[in-house]
């Protein structure tokens, strides 16, 4: 399987730098970040938080149409959403705090409780989740 990178080159300290981050692998783009937009208004720029989000809403995505494969079902829509939230360390510093994941599906002839095995399936089978599994990960799917 192969591997994915990026990059950040920063100036600066902590509250005046400023960064930005290259999807290297893709070349899909660069992307502006800095600490005031990270702990406050975005304003048009990324986060590692936000980047976080993204690869875990895609993952797990990916990963529950892979499960319902699994069972020869597809749905005719998945939509997943996740909230990362930044907070303050015990001990200093920053840590994410909790992810919350909102998943919606439509799938014909599963019912809820399927619903409900095949997403708690994907989630705890879903590569990007087993990665930040020392942060505290919720999940609210149901059928759409």
């Amino acid at each position: 399987m192969p591997s994915r990178d990026a990059t950040t080159h920063w100036t600066g300290g902590l509250q005046n730098g400023k960064g930005e981050v290259t999807l290297d692998s893709s070349n899909a783009g660069t992307f502006s970040v800095s600490f005031p937009t990270r702990a406050g208004n975005p304003d048009g720029q990324t986060s590692p938080e936000e980047l976080i989000a993204a690869a875990h809403s895609s993952c797990l995505a990916m990963n529950l149409s892979g499960v319902l494969e699994s069972q020869n079902l597809t749905a005719d829509s998945i939509d997943v959403s996740a909230e990362v939230t930044l907070g303050p360390a015990k001990g200093g510093g920053f840590e994410i705090s909790g992810i919350a994941i909102t998943l919606r599906a439509s799938i014909p002839g599963v019912s809820a409780e399927q619903f409900a095995e095949y997403a708690e399936t994907a989630e705890k089978t879903c590569p990007v989740s087993k990665a930040l599994a020392g942060t505290t990960i919720t999940m609210d799917a149901a059928l759409a």
